[in-house]
């Protein structure tokens, strides 16, 4: 890796920033996640593959936030554009900013877009898989990748435990229902959390999230996507993360390890039945 950030990842940065920047007040109730709190977490590690994003995502725990400004309000002042689905929304140069909401902190009603009022139904996503972002996070400081911009923003940041159920969940459901949609570099994600964070982390991050109500349920289900996506080195777990190598000299590594690794963390937690 050349420690020199992709363009696409300063963008990712710049837009979240501006997401940031433009929710003022009502920052206290996001929790930034996706990629971007991956690489937070992870750093660049020692895999071949140097970080990078085209996005940028915030969950919302309505819980925290304030009846105003609406969220709405706060993104299309800011010159952010609706996209076309519930908590899409589009930044500088059409990069993507989702603002979604763990499906159990959404009241009923709708198929997609989440029901917390006051805020416009348009304006987030209901998602499974993110409730365990509400309950493992920490604060820290995100900054500017681009050394002109001096902005930084103390936020909540999903813990390690938390992203890797979100990524699982996500792997899972899709490698069940739309197969076409599953994103390699999801499976590489997964691999750098359980390569970069020391397993007695993961397993607190875990442990706190069963003792949730709000969060076991997920949890729970992302151990048992675990247990199947990454079984055997010849499961789909590690052969995706071989194929996101493969311009490398660690293709082999990353499917042995990631399923060691997993294996690992499976031991360490009771597996649900």
């Amino acid at each position: 890796m050349t420690g020199v950030p992709d363009p696409r990842y300063v963008l990712a940065r710049r837009v979240l920033l501006d997401a940031l920047e433009a929710l003022g007040e009502q920052r206290e109730g996001v929790v930034l996640i996706g990629a971007q709190a991956v690489y937070a977490r992870t750093g660049e590690g020692d895999l071949q593959v140097t970080p990078f994003t085209e996005d940028a995502d915030l969950a919302v725990d309505p819980r925290l936030l304030g009846n105003a400004p609406l969220l709405e309000a706060c993104m299309l002042n800011a010159g952010f554009l609706r996209g076309e689905n519930p908590g899409d929304w589009r930044g500088m140069r059409d990069t993507h900013l989702d603002l979604m909401v763990p499906d159990a902190l959404s009241q009923p009603g709708g198929r997609r877009g989440a029901r917390i009022p006051p805020h416009a139904a348009f304006a987030t996503r209901r998602v499974h898989g993110l409730e365990g972002c509400v309950v493992d996070r920490s604060i820290e400081t995100i900054g500017a990748m681009d050394p002109a911009d001096p902005r930084a923003y103390p936020i909540r940041v999903a813990g390690p435990a938390a992203l890797l159920v979100a990524k699982l969940y996500k792997l899972g459901e899709r490698t069940a229902t739309t197969a076409d949609r599953v994103q390699a570099k999801d499976a590489l994600d997964v691999y750098r959390l359980l390569r970069a964070v020391q397993l007695p982390v993961l397993v607190q991050g875990f442990e706190q999230m069963f003792a949730e109500p709000i969060s076991r349920a997920a949890a729970e289900q992302a151990l048992r996507y675990l247990g199947q996506l990454f079984a055997t080195p010849a499961s789909e777990g590690p052969q995706l993360v071989a194929f996101t190598l493969a311009d490398t000299d660690q293709p082999e590594l990353g499917r042995d390890s990631s399923h060691r690794l997993a294996q690992s963390l499976l031991e360490r937690l009771r597996r649900p039945e």
